[in-house]
């Protein structure tokens, strides 16, 4: 790189698809911007960016969709959506784009700027080394670095060839080490000395349709071996409430608290977690909750993802740790009784797994936005 091509201000393009890349974005901006105070962000992004300097071309809701049959039918506003993003950003020639997640979006953004000559990184790898293994390729010729939060995933791409950095995970730098329990009750009204169980069973409607009913009928069971068990159950929004409120209404006597939101707060509260598979079972593993972990699909899907699905885990702590740390309980095995017996093994002592998970924090404690900064320095010879 010439003196004077060091010399001018970086131009970055990032494109974030949801809250949770919105927040990973504004972090990275935020770093950049501490090695280089003249930095200009454009593309797309929420609030967080935003308000770090990014000039966003459209609402970032707008690609913000989940569920299949949802796509399809905005499918043809995202295609020519990201047409003229590809046409916007070829014309701006910013010295990185960088895709934030959404890689259904952003990984033919990424070949398509990588083929005009613009450099490209993908920040959180798609789950290829679970299922559609084959994306690998795409990604291989379409990125000059991905940034991986989990340490395993850097492996895969090292074993592919993909230029690869494992940055490690925000959430493992904003969740400390150790925490206050007693204050989350106070917060929360709970009792000091009663033993609290949080039931997790997904922020989407379809998870709390599959899991929140078996989730309470586990509570019975609990509540039949330790009468004075309290529970309590995050719910993401309004409407996710008014589904767990309708689960409860035929038995108003259990001693479950649905909270608005604040499920970090519950989970920092408890003594241990029935939870559903997905990201919150990182969070419970960063807050050293034991758990056990459960999931149910519509047969017809559970059946493809069986024979799609190369991972031996489901959960991300076990994933981690690659052994079976935490049970699971996927599918016709998810009964109330399994669960409950498995619940009641955990809260009578749950050691083993409370200490493996400090020893992954510290894995994944890495101040990830800085490291994903320098990541992309490196790569324009800019650091």
């Amino acid at each position: 790189m010439t003196e004077q091509a060091q010399q001018r201000p970086l131009k970055v393009a990032l494109v974030a698809g949801e809250a949770s890349g919105d927040i990973l974005g504004a972090g990275l901006m935020q770093a950049l911007r501490d090695h280089h105070p003249d930095i200009e962000f454009i593309g797309v992004g929420g609030p967080l960016m935003q308000a770090q300097g990014l000039i966003s071309y459209f609402p970032m809701e707008r690609l913000a969709i989940m569920g299949l049959v949802e796509v399809l039918g905005r499918l043809p506003e995202l295609l020519a959506r990201r047409k003229r993003l590809i046409g916007t950003l070829k014309a701006q020639q910013p010295d990185v784009f960088i895709g934030i997640d959404a890689p259904d979006f952003n990984l033919t953004i990424e070949l398509q700027l990588r083929k005009a000559g613009i450099k490209t990184v993908h920040y959180v790898s798609p789950s290829v080394w679970a299922w559609r293994q084959k994306r690998v390729f795409k990604i291989r010729e379409g990125c000059d670095l991905m940034l991986t939060l989990l340490p395993f995933e850097a492996q895969f791409y090292q074993k592919h060839q993909v230029p690869v950095l494992f940055v490690g995970h925000p959430l493992a730098d904003s969740i400390a080490m150790q925490t206050d329990l007693q204050s989350a009750r106070e917060q929360l009204s709970l009792p000091a000395d009663a033993q609290v169980v949080a039931l997790l069973p997904g922020s989407r409607g379809g998870e709390v349709a599959k899991l929140g009913a078996l989730f309470v009928d586990t509570a019975r069971y609990l509540l039949a071996e330790k009468p004075h068990l309290r529970f309590i159950i995050p719910a993401a929004n309004q409407a996710r409430h008014a589904q767990l409120a309708a689960i409860l209404a035929d038995m108003p006597h259990l001693p479950i608290t649905i909270l608005d939101g604040q499920s970090q707060t519950a989970l920092q509260a408890c003594d241990a977690v029935l939870i559903a598979s997905g990201t919150a079972t990182l969070e419970a593993m960063l807050f050293k909750k034991p758990m056990v972990v459960a999931y149910k699909l519509a047969p017809a899907s559970y059946w493809l993802l069986k024979k799609m699905v190369k991972s031996p885990y489901v959960s991300l702590p076990n994933l981690l740790a690659a052994e079976m740390l935490v049970p699971e309980f996927i599918q016709d095995a998810a009964t109330p009784e399994a669960l409950a017996e498995a619940v009641l093994e955990q809260l009578r002592d749950g050691s083993q797994q409370t200490q493996r998970f400090a020893e992954l924090h510290e894995s994944l404690r890495c101040d990830a936005s800085e490291r994903a900064a320098q990541g992309v320095l490196k790569l324009l010879g800019r650091l």
